[in-house]
């Protein structure tokens, strides 16, 4: 035990730098005005993980911590999908969760988005495509606007990955009145 404490010590703090302030509100700002604008000021999202290593869950849930605070731009989690605009989906889709994850869509009232958060929920990851409980990655089950990359991405990624996925379908309801 007091090995593993020393070598910690040894190795001191290792996390990486928090994003500038400045760019969390200006995401922010873009973010509260979009969720104000066409959510009545409260955009809700519902997490599904649909077999991840949890890395990216960690993200997800630092996207409400004191630094981010996502919440106060009008974002807030619910359990129910019943209740939810955007899902945002983890990890890749393990043959488990396959029909859970597309019920899950289907619960979901429209106009509603789907966000693969992370490597794995992009492509199968690190588990990969040819794993025999990986189904598949978040895009073949459901129409998934917005993939954020990495593994795991960082909450201001995760934020920006949220914001590019509100603001597409804007435009994209934008062009769809436009041919109306």
């Amino acid at each position: 035990m007091t090995t593993i404490l020393n070598k910690a010590l040894a190795g001191g703090v290792i996390t990486e730098p928090l994003p500038e302030e400045g760019e969390i509100k200006r995401l922010g700002a873009r973010l509260s005005e979009i969720v104000r604008r066409r959510f009545a000021g409260a955009l809700v999202v519902r997490h599904v993980d649909a077999g991840s290593c949890n890395g990216c869950e960690l993200e997800i849930h630092a996207t409400n911590n004191a630094f981010y605070d996502l919440e106060r731009f009008g974002v807030h989690f619910a359990a129910s999908p019943r209740h939810a605009d955007v899902l945002l989906i983890t990890g890749p889709v393990s043959a488990n969760m396959a029909t859970a994850l597309a019920r899950t869509w289907e619960a979901t009232p429209a106009p509603k988005l789907a966000v693969a958060v992370g490597d794995c929920a992009a492509d199968g990851g690190v588990f990969g495509r040819d794993n025999y409980a990986v189904a598949g990655a978040a895009g073949d089950f459901v129409p998934v606007a917005v993939v954020v990359p990495g593994c795991p991405p960082s909450p201001a990624a995760i934020i920006r990955g949220l914001l590019a996925a509100l603001e597409e379908n804007a435009a994209s309801q934008v062009d769809a009145a436009a041919r109306d």
